[in-house]
C-alpha cells in the first residue's frame, strides 16, 4: 500500500490507539441530567430560547444562532430545564448554560419531523439546514460547518478534502466512524460537493487504520470522483495545512485559509453527521466519543448525548482506576486538563483520556539549553524557543512580530523539549492575553 509523506517537521509520540482501536461503537444511557453551554462552537455563543420549568424533548431547539458564525443548541434528552446559569466549561472558565433534568421514564424518541429530501434542495437551502441542525466541526475546533460550505463568490472551490487521520494518541472516534458507519460518510461527502459544486474529493488516512481505508475504499460510490488516500503516520498531520500538503501538495499561504487555495477541510466525524441530520432529521444532540486511558477501567469509544457530566462519561466505562490522576477532554497533546468531573461534553469533544499516576507525575522544567529540537518540530517553521522566551517575559506584542498568530497550539514543540518547557501552554497564554485586548490571533 502506497504513502504520501509531504510535509515537513512534525513528531511521531507513541499512539496509544490499541485500547480502543477495536472497540464497536456502543450507546450510553441517558443520565439524570445535561448541561448544554450556549458556547459550544467558534463564533458568538447561540441566544437562549427557554426558560426554567420549560418541558423540552430530544432534538427541540433551546438556543438559537446568534448571526451567520453561530449555531443553534438543542435539547439533547427529553426533560424539564431545570434552570439557565453559569456552568463549568472545558476551556476552564465558567459559560452560560441550560441545565436539563432529563425524564427518567421517557423513551427518548425525538417529536416528529419533516425531513427534507436533500436532493431537492440548492446550496443555499443545504447550508441553511445544516447551520439549523447545529453542526459544527467534530475534530475538536468545533467551527460552524455551514460557514465552510459558504466561500465567499470570488473564491472558487475545485476540491473536498477529508481528514480522517485523527493523529492524536489515544483517540480513535473517527476511526470507529470510517469502519462503522463508511456509507454515511459517503453521503455527507456527496452532499458538501453538492453544496460547493465541486466534482472532486480527497480522503486521507493514516496508515495505522487499515481497516478504515479498506472500508472507505469498499463503499466509495462508483459515481462519485473519491481519493482514498492512505498517509505516513505523524502528527499533525491532521492539521489543515498539513493535511492539504500531504494529499494534495498545495500550500496554504500564512495568514491564509484552505479556501485561499480552492479547497475546504471537513473531519470525517462531522461529514458522517451532515449525513445524519438529512437522514434522520435529527439535529447534532450526541456525538462519538473515545472514552480511553490507562485511568479508566474499561476504554471504550461512546455515543454520548451532548451535555452529559464527565463523570457520567467515566461510570460508563467501569470508573477510575485507583491510580488514576489526570482528565484531559481531547487527546494528550492538544486537549484540556480538567479540574472538575461536573465538566459537560460538548459537540466538539472528540475524546475524553484519563492518565494514571505515573503518566501525569509532574516534571521539572530546566533552562532553556538551545538544542534547536524545536525548530526542528515545529511544522509550521517557527522559533518556538524565542517565541517562548518572549513570553516568559510577557512581551506579547513581540510575538506577534515572530508570527505567533500562526502557531496553532500543536504541542510538538513541548513534546520534544528536553529542559520540559511548557511551551505551547505559554504561546496559548499569550494568544488568549492578545484576544482579551482585541487582537485578532
Amino acid at each position: 500500500m502506497s504513502t504520501r509523506e509531504f510535509f515537513r517537521h512534525g513528531v511521531h509520540p507513541p499512539e496509544l490507539k490499541e485500547l480502543t482501536a477495536a472497540e464497536r461503537i456502543r450507546r450510553i444511557p441517558f443520565p439524570a441530567q445535561v448541561v448544554l453551554p450556549l458556547r459550544q462552537h467558534i463564533g458568538a455563543p447561540a441566544e437562549v430560547l427557554v426558560r426554567p420549568g420549560d418541558r423540552v424533548e430530544r432534538g427541540d431547539k433551546i438556543a438559537a444562532a446568534n448571526g451567520f458564525v453561530s449555531v443553534p443548541v438543542h435539547a439533547s434528552a427529553t426533560g424539564v430545564v431545570r434552570e439557565i446559569s453559569r456552568a463549568p466549561h472545558p476551556d476552564g472558565s465558567y459559560a452560560e448554560a441550560v441545565r436539563i433534568d432529563v425524564d427518567a421514564h421517557s423513551a427518548q424518541v425525538p417529536r416528529a419531523r419533516m425531513i427534507p429530501d436533500w436532493r431537492g434542495l440548492d446550496a443555499k437551502q443545504l447550508v441553511a439546514a445544516i447551520q439549523e441542525g447545529g453542526l459544527v466541526g467534530l475534530g475538536g475546533a468545533a467551527f460552524p460547518t455551514h460557514v465552510k460550505l459558504s466561500p465567499p463568490p470570488d473564491q472558487k472551490i475545485d476540491m473536498v478534502v477529508l481528514n480522517g487521520c485523527e493523529c492524536e494518541p489515544y483517540l480513535t472516534t473517527d476511526h470507529r466512524t470510517m469502519v462503522e458507519y463508511p456509507e454515511r460518510v459517503h453521503l455527507g461527502t456527496r452532499i458538501m460537493m453538492t453544496c460547493l459544486g465541486v466534482d472532486k474529493a480527497v480522503v486521507g488516512i493514516e496508515r495505522n487504520k487499515p481497516d478504515a481505508i479498506e472500508a472507505m475504499r469498499a463503499t466509495a460510490p462508483s459515481d462519485l470522483d473519491i481519493d482514498i488516500v492512505p498517509l505516513t503516520v505523524k502528527y499533525p498531520q491532521g492539521a489543515e495545512k498539513m493535511l492539504i500538503k500531504a494529499v494534495i501538495d498545495r500550500e496554504v499561504p500564512e495568514g491564509g485559509l484552505p479556501m485561499n487555495i480552492g479547497v475546504v477541510v471537513q473531519n470525517v466525524a462531522s461529514v458522517a453527521t451532515i449525513a445524519e441530520i438529512f437522514e434522520t432529521g435529527l439535529p447534532l444532540v450526541e456525538r462519538i466519543l473515545t472514552v480511553t486511558g490507562h485511568g479508566v477501567r474499561k476504554p471504550r469509544n461512546l455515543i454520548v448525548p451532548v451535555g452529559t457530566m464527565l463523570r457520567d462519561v467515566v461510570a460508563a466505562c467501569g470508573g477510575l482506576s485507583d491510580d488514576a490522576a489526570e482528565i484531559i477532554m481531547g487527546g494528550p497533546m492538544m486537549g484540556l486538563a480538567q479540574s472538575s468531573l461536573d465538566t459537560p461534553i460538548l459537540k466538539g469533544t472528540s475524546g475524553v483520556v484519563v492518565l494514571n499516576e505515573e503518566q501525569a507525575s509532574p516534571r521539572a522544567t530546566y533552562p532553556c539549553i538551545r538544542c534547536g529540537h524545536c525548530l526542528d518540530a515545529c511544522p509550521v517553521f517557527l522559533d518556538p524557543q524565542h517565541l517562548g522566551s518572549l513570553g516568559l517575559n510577557q512581551e506579547y506584542p513581540s510575538m506577534m512580530e515572530h508570527h505567533l498568530s500562526t502557531c496553532m497550539l500543536c504541542g510538538c514543540c513541548s513534546y520534544v523539549c528536553p529542559s520540559r518547557i511548557p511551551l505551547s501552554h505559554i504561546f496559548g497564554v499569550a494568544k488568549a492575553s492578545l484576544r482579551g485586548q482585541g487582537v485578532k490571533v
